[in-house]
């Protein structure tokens, strides 16, 4: 269908600021997070807290949100996209907060390391220690460790798939459902037809995922790993359930239904969902663009109901 009017407005704003591959990180990182986005959904929780954890390279930053109520709560554990390169606990800050007031979840916001200081796998590192401190502090946290969900978009959609597959696979903890919003699955060579259809004048492009890509792994051969490469894991079965969230207009729209796919064909009870009109990265604008409170809506009543006691 045609972009969504709502979303070629944001797309027109957009045009004025230089594609993000044409700069430098420190640049990128500047332009991410100058972005203001004023109209957004930005729902009340009860607390709002900042803290730190040991985790594998340091001291790894944390935003706990915890929902109005008595608890013990849902845990979710969240992970910000970002290219593994930009964005941080601030840009997704929103996001959070919609999660959080949404699914009645505390919600563990993670600032895992990124790349190019930090080169793969130090970023699924992070993402894995944050989840099992989650769960081994949920007493304090008024969570509840039967009800914990991973979650994240773009890179974090991928960091979400590859905690899920880790704690299966190295020891826990045990996640109960998995929410991957546009997630990142697959390498960008071959890529997919979305590549092709979506390579330029969406937002993220093709080119944007090359340099996203070369920032991340130490050399293109990691991308074969599954825990970079989540769709290229040959063992899917006995993964939580999961919410595979794309958009039309996005290069990772195809990548992010064959994982869905790959799960359902395993067993993994999944949905697939994809929002027709919008593009990579219209799940931030809550409050602007109606698909965007839509698919919002959509992932926490599914949030609610996969892990409903």
């Amino acid at each position: 269908m045609p972009v969504d009017p709502q979303i070629q407005v944001l797309l027109d704003l957009r045009a004025a600021l230089p594609p993000m591959h044409t700069l430098s990180v420190a640049e990128a990182r500047i332009q991410m997070g100058a972005r203001a986005i004023p109209g957004l959904r930005i729902p009340e929780v009860a607390s709002v807290v900042n803290r730190d954890m040991q985790g594998p390279g340091g001291s790894l930053p944390l935003r706990i949100y915890t929902p109005k109520g008595t608890g013990p709560f849902p845990l979710m554990v969240f992970f910000h996209g970002s290219g593994f390169v930009v964005c941080s606990l601030d840009t997704h800050d929103a996001m959070c907060r919609n999660l959080c007031a949404g699914t009645g979840s505390v919600v563990v916001s993670v600032d895992y390391r990124l790349a190019p200081e930090h080169k793969f796998p130090a970023a699924p590192d992070d993402c894995l220690a944050a989840t099992r401190w989650a769960v081994d502090n949920a007493g304090a946290l008024n969570a509840d460790t039967a009800r914990v969900v991973v979650a994240g978009d773009s890179a974090g959609g991928n960091l979400a798939a590859v905690t899920a597959l880790r704690a299966r696979d190295e020891g826990g903890p045990a996640i109960a459902a998995q929410l991957l919003i546009y997630p990142v699955t697959d390498y960008h060579t071959p890529g997919t037809p979305s590549y092709e259809e979506n390579a330029e004048g969406y937002g993220l492009g093709r080119a944007g995922m090359e340099w996203f890509w070369n920032h991340y792994l130490a050399k293109p051969s990691d991308a074969a790993h599954p825990h970079a490469s989540p769709l290229r894991a040959h063992n899917l079965a006995g993964l939580p359930p999961a919410f595979v969230i794309t958009a039309e207009y996005d290069p990772l729209r195809d990548e992010g239904e064959y994982y869905g796919q790959a799960l359902q064909r395993a067993g993994v009870p999944t949905l697939i969902r994809r929002f027709d009109g919008v593009n990579h990265g219209f799940f931030f604008f809550v409050g602007i663009v109606d698909k965007s409170g839509a698919a919002m809506d959509a992932a926490c009543d599914w949030v609610n109901q996969t892990i409903a006691v």
